[in-house]
């Protein structure tokens, strides 16, 4: 039921918009998405291309996945480099202990979208990731700023989808919305997909921040009082190194994965994002600032 849902949606984008894009991370939602994608044009190839918004501080072994996977597809691959945009002079990177290149995705994200005028662009959030996450409908409306307010979105009955919009306006479409984590594991399970080594247990140099386990890496030593150290982990979610948490784990296998997020009652969000520890308001606020 959800597969179908989700191919239904996917074919109403391709049928209703004249630029859409699918947003890929190289994450286990967006690797399911690319999945469905596949699945609703088969045997076509996908009709749209697939854009990832990188900000230079990703998990190698997730950019190798990316580059691999959508070079089997034979789809299109956009990058929108931050990096690149600092280098333009463009956007001023943070500084400091806690800095990250998180928030520096928005502008990018949507001077990407505006230069390729694209008119919708699929994501992979999921309803049950957070409460803010919960008031989006699956055609979510864009303004001309790219920004989102939840008083402008539009009804949605049964599966009617409103794909209305003037040139400069967006719409973000979510076919995963009604999934949560558990479902997406079953079905990468069920399906037998590839997904990046970082999501199963591994042995991996860490430090403790504000009670999460960060990577060691050159985009984020730890400070002198946060000692490294060897421990058995596993990443939920995949983003940023510099606001990514690994969480303790021994589940090595899809189906030890899926045991293990079945006995858990804290989203990955609130679980593994250093950048996901405000209020609902908050959330709200950067969904207007254009990313979410």
């Amino acid at each position: 039921m959800l597969e179908a849902e989700a191919i239904f949606i996917m074919r109403e984008v391709a049928a209703e918009f004249e630029r859409p894009v699918l947003l890929f991370s190289g994450g286990k939602d967006s690797i399911v998405l690319l999945r469905i994608a596949e699945k609703a044009f088969w045997p076509a190839k996908i009709p749209f291309p697939v854009m990832h918004v990188d900000t230079g501080h990703n998990f190698p072994e997730v950019v190798e996945f990316r580059d691999r996977r959508v070079a089997e597809l034979g789809a299109r691959l956009i990058v929108a480099s931050v990096q690149e945009a600092i280098d333009r002079g463009e956007l001023v990177e943070e500084r400091g202990a806690r800095a990250s290149r998180n928030r520096l995705q928005t502008p990018v994200l949507l001077e990407a979208i505006a230069a390729h005028q694209l008119d919708a662009a699929i994501g992979g959030a999921r309803r049950d990731e957070e409460k803010a996450r919960a008031k989006e409908r699956v055609f979510s409306f864009r303004d001309e700023f790219g920004q989102w307010d939840p008083r402008n979105q539009r009804p949605e009955l049964w599966h009617l989808f409103n794909g209305m919009h003037v040139r400069g306006e967006h719409l973000r479409v979510f076919p995963l919305s009604n999934w949560t984590e558990l479902d997406i594991w079953r079905y990468v399970e069920r399906e037998g997909l590839e997904i990046p080594s970082i999501y199963f247990a591994h042995e991996r140099e860490v430090f403790e921040r504000d009670g999460m386990l960060m990577a060691v890496s050159e985009y984020l030593p730890p400070l002198a009082s946060e000692k490294p150290f060897v421990a058995s982990v596993r990443y939920r979610t995949v983003g940023d190194m510099t606001c990514t948490a690994a969480v303790r784990s021994t589940a090595a296998t899809v189906t030890t994965v899926v045991a293990e997020i079945a006995a858990t009652r804290i989203t990955e969000r609130g679980q593994s994002r250093a950048d996901d520890q405000f209020s609902e308001a908050a959330m709200e606020d950067r969904k207007r600032e254009g990313y979410f």
